[in-house]
């Protein structure tokens, strides 16, 4: 047992090593574009990344870091609170289908996930397991601006793959469902909402089946100087559950600002929600939301319809 936690911690901490080196590789890529103009310009360059950056279907790449400190309720036996950390990976990465339309590529991969849970030897105590999670992948179909204006719509598959370390930090299932957005990007707002909805499909014959939904809305004014104001928080349905454990509903605000570190555009966020509704066991009571979201070249360019056009890394 001794071994297997200190493989575990061993394999954490290799992989926060990987993605400081990734992070520090972009970065260096980035930098290496050209400068911006000063001033009124380049503060007008900034808000125009904070839009885009809110946009779930904008044409540039990001990678995003979001970590999230969830106050859990164990419901039963006098157990205080808990908390539940993850640390999540999500790039960005749009790719021309034709000059009418993108696939926008979007994974999450939870690189830790710290999880309280009923120690299953004896399920009047709380144990907690911290490994890898489920990735999940989303990919929409979306019509460009030039095609739908200021609308932002997509439509395709999501994925839910269990590559998670711990039965207690994945379901252990292979889901699989579809995604939409309705959105609209004004020049001092956006608002939308996207949706996903899995059912599993495969994966272990030992663990539940899995039915659920994560609807993420989408509301934020843009102000002066690159800095945003917005809604914060996914609502989250697990169909599996009775219908009044089914729901968790945050209210919550963000405030989010684009910097640059030399010539790197990054986008920090800070956000705080309250889930006023949530199952009774190990529901989320409060979460608090860090993100860093730089930018990064886009590596891909050109059209798929036009394969032979297409051009890859970070050349022009």
């Amino acid at each position: 047992m001794m071994g297997r936690r200190m493989s575990g911690r061993i394999r954490l901490l290799q992989l926060r090593l990987a993605v400081f080196a990734l992070a520090g590789v972009w970065a260096t890529a980035a930098t290496a574009g050209p400068t911006s103009t000063a001033g009124d310009d380049d503060k007008q360059n900034m808000t125009e990344i904070n839009k885009q950056l809110t946009n779930p279907v904008s044409s540039i790449w990001s990678i995003t870091f979001q970590q999230n400190n969830f106050q859990l309720d164990p419901g039963y036996g006098g157990h205080s609170d808990r908390w539940s950390s993850n640390l999540l990976f999500q790039p960005v990465l749009p790719i021309g289908i034709s000059p009418d339309f993108n696939l926008i590529t979007r994974p999450v991969v939870p690189l830790v996930v710290s999880q309280p849970h009923p120690n299953p030897k004896n399920p009047l105590e709380i144990d907690r397991s911290t490994d890898f999670g489920d990735i999940a992948l989303l990919q929409l179909v979306s019509p460009s601006p030039k095609l739908a204006g200021s609308w932002l719509l997509g439509l395709g598959p999501t994925w839910i793959f269990p590559s998670a370390g711990s039965d207690f930090t994945g379901q252990g299932k292979v889901q699989v469902g579809p995604s939409a957005l309705v959105g609209y990007l004004a020049e001092k707002w956006i608002v939308g909402a996207l949706v996903q909805n899995w059912w599993s499909i495969g994966g272990s014959n030992s663990r539940n089946d899995t039915r659920s939904m994560n609807l993420q809305p989408i509301a934020s004014v843009f102000l002066p100087d690159a800095w945003s104001i917005g809604y914060s928080g996914n609502i989250l349905a697990n169909w599996e559950n009775p219908p009044s454990e089914t729901w968790t509903v945050p209210v919550g605000l963000s405030v989010s600002k684009v910097v640059k570190f030399g010539k790197l555009p990054i986008r920090i966020a800070l956000g705080g929600q309250w889930m006023p509704v949530r199952p009774s066991l190990f529901g989320q009571k409060w979460n608090i939301q860090v993100v860093v979201a730089p930018v990064i070249p886009k590596l891909v360019k050109g059209y798929l319809t036009k394969p032979s056009e297409m051009t890859f890394g970070m050349g022009r």
